[in-house]
């Protein structure tokens, strides 16, 4: 499945976008601030795309104009830890290269992700999440309509050690007017 915006094109991943994922995955501002380490060499780079990247639902995010992958978005089911989402909601996730930061690429895909999700997979809500400290990635789900559901303290991160986890929620009705 392909979804395209004015400045995005999002397809799946291929081994192929493993030098583009490398050289913005590997920018330690970038994964930690999301719960995942800095891509160590295009081969695990390549690894990731087959192994994590693959998943039904995770889109290369990729720049219409260059046709270069900059980021990846995509929807899954919840991961929440203290209680179960109702069926067939979906979290969102998302994240861009450093040298795309604050040109509103990132809230596009996500805009596009929620029309995808609400319109056509029929969700009744949507999830997203954060970590404390990454003001970055609150922007975008406050940009984008979600609001805040609650938070969770001593979540445990893959890095090691544990975080504080903001999460925020947007239901079909509040998509929909927000859209009028």
């Amino acid at each position: 499945m392909i979804i395209e915006t004015d400045r995005l094109i999002l397809r799946p991943w291929t081994e192929d976008d493993a030098p583009a994922l490398y050289r913005h995955a590997r920018d330690p501002r970038v994964g930690p601030p999301a719960g995942w380490a800095p891509h160590t060499s295009e081969d695990n780079s390549r690894e990731i795309i087959r192994t994590v990247l693959s998943a039904p639902g995770t889109f290369a995010v990729v720049l219409r104009q260059t046709g270069e992958p900059v980021g990846s978005a995509g929807y899954f089911k919840p991961h929440m830890a203290d209680f179960t989402p109702g069926p067939n909601e979906m979290e969102l996730g998302y994240w861009i290269g450093v040298p795309y930061w604050g040109q509103g690429l990132i809230p596009e895909a996500v805009r596009a992700l929620q029309d995808w999700c609400f319109g056509s997979l029929g969700c009744p809500a949507l999830w997203c999440c954060y970590y404390e400290g990454n003001a970055k990635s609150a922007r975008v789900q406050e940009k984008c309509g979600f609001r805040h559901h609650h938070t969770e303290t001593d979540r445990p991160c893959a890095l090691g050690g544990t975080h504080t986890e903001h999460f925020t929620r947007l239901t079909r009705e509040e998509w929909e007017r927000g859209r009028q």
